[in-house]
């Protein structure tokens, strides 16, 4: 018998927000962390992440980023992380953020961080059929001088999978501030590549922030975005633009304090016809999965299984395949969907 839950569960996914350290199982960051000398608040992975808020959170994520050293570390991560995916929700499909500059911290070099995840993914997709491509992260702590440097980075050392870049954590002033990063993205752009940026995240953050990105940096993607719902004229022009935001529920119980109901922020950027996929964040922080989020998140948002199927195309739509894989995989859902929908029709009657 085909519950609700278990149609969320076996939805066929895509996942566009997600940090790659973050994919790895807790017991591996334990693992990593002791053979590099990294010391970690505890090595119990049930009390290991405990957080106040979204600056106490960026603590323990750089700490995981120290943990992760040498070629093996960053394939292990990247296929466990996949088939972690799949297992917990049918992940067909993922994007992940790449921080180099925590990395070069420790003297890796971009293609030596970014070489070895490739390599982790395609040996996932070869046993998982999950398709992937990487998004190169700016660090905002790091200024914008840093974040020129590294977008010229990607530009010079072409990766196939490597398809666009976006930015994450928060200026050494505790802020989003796209603003000071506008060069980088202009150079991003310039040679192609597709941009995303987290803005928008915490009742802290500026509603500013976010149409900076829409109307200035003309981004393709907004990743969280959820202060857009304070302005009914910005959701109005995000969604005859057709902007696609990736949101992250779990997340946002811990780095805001919101509860996950009908009244929460994503719940009213759905409702207002914007073009929502969702996504983990930052999995192994949060203890989520991307089943997790569809089995708990949007039944408690109040969405059923209608949504979550149309979320779920949405996500085909925003990713950055390239068209062939994107009209195969658009094909593959609609296929996946309606058996599910006759499968639970069934046991309706």
């Amino acid at each position: 018998m085909l519950t609700v839950d278990g149609y969320l569960r076996l939805l066929p996914k895509v996942e566009l927000h997600c940090h790659f350290v973050s994919t790895m199982p807790a017991t591996l960051l334990v693992e990593l962390a002791a053979a590099h000398g990294v010391e970690l608040p505890t090595t119990d992975p049930e009390q290991l992440f405990q957080y106040s808020d979204l600056t106490d959170f960026l603590v323990a994520f750089r700490a995981a980023h120290a943990s992760v050293r040498s070629p093996g570390d960053f394939e292990r991560i990247a296929y466990e992380g996949v088939r972690i995916g799949v297992e917990r929700g049918n992940l067909q499909y993922r994007e992940c953020f790449v921080n180099p500059q925590y990395f070069a911290a420790h003297g890796l070099s971009y293609r030596q961080v970014m070489e070895p995840i490739v390599s982790g993914l395609r040996a996932a997709k070869a046993d998982y059929g999950v398709g992937f491509r990487l998004i190169t992260a700016i660090n905002r702590r790091d200024g914008g001088a840093a974040a020129l440097e590294l977008v010229e980075q990607v530009v010079a050392n072409p990766i196939p999978e490597v398809v666009g870049i976006g930015m994450d954590d928060l200026t050494v002033d505790g802020r989003e501030d796209p603003r000071q990063f506008a060069d980088a993205y202009a150079v991003a752009r310039r040679h192609g590549l597709r941009t995303c940026a987290h803005v928008g995240e915490t009742p802290s953050a500026t509603l500013d922030d976010v149409r900076f990105v829409l109307d200035d940096l003309n981004v393709d993607r907004i990743d969280h975005g959820y202060r857009i719902v304070d302005d009914p004229a910005l959701v109005a022009r995000a969604r005859d633009l057709g902007t696609f935001f990736t949101v992250t529920p779990v997340s946002t119980t811990i780095c805001s304090g919101w509860v996950l109901d009908p009244s929460h922020r994503i719940a009213a950027m759905i409702r207002a016809g914007l073009r929502v996929t969702i996504a983990t964040d930052d999995a192994m922080f949060f203890r989520t999965d991307i089943g997790r989020e569809y089995r708990e998140s949007l039944t408690a948002l109040g969405f059923g299984r209608e949504v979550a199927a149309r979320i779920a195309l949405e996500g085909v739509e925003a990713a950055w395949c390239d068209d062939d894989e994107r009209a195969a995989m658009r094909a593959s859902f609609a296929c996946q969907i309606a058996a599910l929908d006759a499968a639970f029709a069934d046991n309706a009657n």
